[in-house]
Formats: structure tokens, C-alpha cells, sequence
């Protein structure tokens, strides 16, 4: 039997949970950012034009959350960046390299290392071997930094010599019994793969056959059950689902706490519909079996979401930075306990108290 305890926010209530909170033991803090999409050009409007995307000041507000995370009272063990550093128009104003270094110039800033994930923007930039050999690869902080030490696991992202259809993925724990894994939403995906690679090869049949407009990005004439069946989604490849059921089987018998991290909400109820993985159905189905698994981080959809689901799990969008005015803000910094994580939030990003699903014999 599985009990359930909900969040609550911006209340009264919110405000005792943190104050008990604080005077009891605090495990670490991290720190949580999405969407950043800096490019040096003006000011535009999202995809559907009804929005405004600020990109020269994304990053204004990204030297405001590493000054923030630098200052607090217990210092950050580490920050997730969601994906989706650059924005996409750097490409075709043959930008694309400036404007990474620029906003990697930038988290050199921050006293704790970061953790990057891979978004669309990024394959909008770069193909796959670019980003392995770029600052975005992020593989080398792997490991267990309590004792050094790393289980190994039968299936690694590393397929083949050529890496052609390897995944980004990989796992690290910052404190006894909590576990993050980083994952590859776009594993499957119509962008960065060379076009003769199977997964590019698999990727498009996928999309073709859910969706059969001239656009790959359109929704037009998409329903239920294939809205999200969209050129600027992706997947999750059977390795990567194997990869990851085997991390969570050592941590379900290690009675660890796992929160998994990629570009791609996996429940349509914690973000708009369009914005979830492709196979989020099999994605979650797998989640579903693992007791270990308490928390799901995503960025791509800039309104962000949350959800706590049938079994417990919290399902976190975070606000996008690139639709945040510069009078607000968009990151959180989340501080982790033994019964509970409370999500701090700045700006558009509201704050939150996690608590972990309790088994009960």
C-alpha cells in the first residue's frame, strides 16, 4: 500500500513545512533552471506567436540565479540545467557556438558544477557528436560523490564504436540513499543523428506515421491519442528504458531515492499534452514498477506544470527563462530532507513541498 501526501504552496501551511523544516536536518540543496534559449538578437514571439521570448535577456535573469545560488546559506551541491541553453535561431545566424560559450562563460560563474541536459535547441545547433565533445557533455561529474564508487549496469549509452546511436545518459549520487539519473528525451528524435543512423531512420517512421502533416512541427488536424507526436519532441529508445530499469532495480534494493531528469515531461497532465516524450505511456509504465522513484524534472513547455501521480510521483515542469519578463524570474533552488524535498521558487517558478510516497506493510 502506497500512501500519498500532497504539496501545498504559497500558503501559510507552506510557510510552517519550511520553517520545521529548517530546524531539522537538511541533507543537501540543488538548483533547478529550464529553457534559457539565449541568442544576441531582439526580442521575438514563441512558435504560435503569443508569446514574447526575451533571448538577450534570458541571460540578465540566468547571472541572477547563479548570483542567487552563490549567496545562499548552505551553498548548492549541484544545478540541472533542462536543456535548451541556446535558442535555435542561432543556427541560422551561424551564431551557435558564440552564443554557447557566452552562457557557459556564464555558469563558470556558479560555486557548484552543473548538470546539463539535452533539449531540441540543442539539435537545432549542434548534431550529436558536436554536443559530445562540447561543455554540454557533462558525463565526467557520473559517480557517487559520497564514496567515489559507481554500481555498473548491463546496458551502457554507449553502443557501438562510431557512437551513432548512443544516448546521453547517466547517474550520480550527491548524499547517501538519493540518486538523480540524467536521461536522452530525444534518443529518438528527426534531429541530430546522421540520416543513415537506425534510430534517425526509426525516428522518422515514428513521426510519419503519427503524424502526416507537411510540417512536422504542426498539431493541425492531431488528436488524441497522437497530439504530441511533434518534430520538436523525441523519445526514448528500448536501451535507454533497459538502461534505466536496471539503475532503478539497484536502487529499489537499496532503498534510495531517485529523481530522474530530462527534457521531456513524461505525464501530460503536468504540462500541455503536445509537450510530452513521444512514448511517455512506456516511459511511465516503467516508473510505475519501481519504488525508488519519488520525483520527474522536465523542462520544454515555458508555463511549466506539476502532477503528483497514482503512485506517487511528482511530475515538475519548470518555467522557461526565455518567456519570463525581465522584471521576474525562473529557477528554484530545491532542498532535499529525509521525508521531503521543498522547491523554493523564484519568479514565475512557484515553490512547493514534495514529500516522498511512505511504503507501509
Amino acid at each position: 500500500m502506497v500512501r500519498r501526501r500532497w504539496w501545498t504552496c504559497g500558503s501559510e501551511l507552506f510557510k510552517r513545512m519550511e520553517t520545521e523544516a529548517a530546524e531539522s536536518n537538511l541533507n543537501f540543496t540543488f538548483g533547478v533552471i529550464a529553457d534559457i534559449q539565449y541568442a544576441n538578437v531582439p526580442n521575438g514571439l514563441n512558435y504560435t506567436r503569443t508569446r514574447k521570448r526575451y533571448y538577450r535577456n534570458s541571460l540578465c535573469l540566468l547571472r541572477g540565479a547563479i548570483n542567487e545560488w552563490n549567496e545562499e546559506c548552505v551553498a548548492p551541491k549541484f544545478i540541472l540545467q533542462l536543456g535548451d541553453i541556446i535558442d535555435g535561431c542561432n543556427s541560422q545566424i551561424k551564431a551557435s557556438a558564440e552564443a554557447l560559450a557566452t552562457v557557459i562563460n556564464d555558469f563558470t560563474n556558479c560555486v557548484a558544477p552543473v548538470h546539463h541536459i539535452w533539449g531540441n535547441h540543442e539539435f537545432y545547433n549542434f548534431d550529436r557528436t558536436q554536443l559530445q565533445q562540447s561543455a554540454l557533455n557533462t558525463k565526467h561529474l557520473e559517480g557517487d560523490i559520497v564514496s567515489g564508487n559507481m554500481p555498473s549496469f548491463n546496458v551502457k549509452p554507449e553502443i557501438n564504436n562510431d557512437d551513432s546511436e548512443a544516448f546521453y545518459g547517466y547517474h550520480f549520487s550527491p548524499f547517501p540513499k538519493f540518486r538523480f539519473i540524467i536521461t536522452d528525451a530525444y534518443d529518438l528524435s528527426i534531429h541530430g543523428r546522421k540520416e543513415s543512423s537506425k534510430k534517425h531512420n526509426d525516428s522518422v517512421q515514428i513521426l510519419k506515421s503519427n503524424n502526416k502533416n507537411e510540417d512536422p512541427n504542426s498539431p493541425e488536424g492531431l488528436a488524441e491519442p497522437n497530439l504530441h507526436f511533434l518534430g520538436f519532441n523525441g523519445g526514448f529508445s528500448q536501451d535507454q528504458l533497459e538502461w534505466l530499469n536496471n539503475i532503478l532495480n539497484f536502487s529499489d534494493c537499496n532503498q534510495e531515492k531517485v529523481t530522474i531528469i530530462g527534457h521531456l515531461p513524461v505525464h501530460p497532465d503536468a504540462t500541455d499534452p503536445i509537450c510530452v516524450a513521444w512514448n511517455y505511456n512506456e516511459m511511465l509504465s516503467m516508473l510505475h514498477t519501481h519504488s525508488s522513484v519519488i520525483c520527474f524534472l522536465a523542462g520544454h513547455n515555458h508555463d511549466g506544470g506539476y502532477h503528483l501521480d497514482n503512485h506517487g510521483i511528482h511530475h515538475i515542469t519548470v518555467e522557461g527563462v526565455i518567456e519570463t519578463s525581465p522584471e521576474s524570474q525562473a529557477f528554484a533552488t530545491v532542498h532535499v530532507y529525509e521525508d521531503r524535498m521543498i522547491l523554493k521558487g523564484r519568479g514565475r517558478t512557484p515553490s512547493r513541498v514534495l514529500w516522498y510516497r511512505e511504503k507501509i506493510n
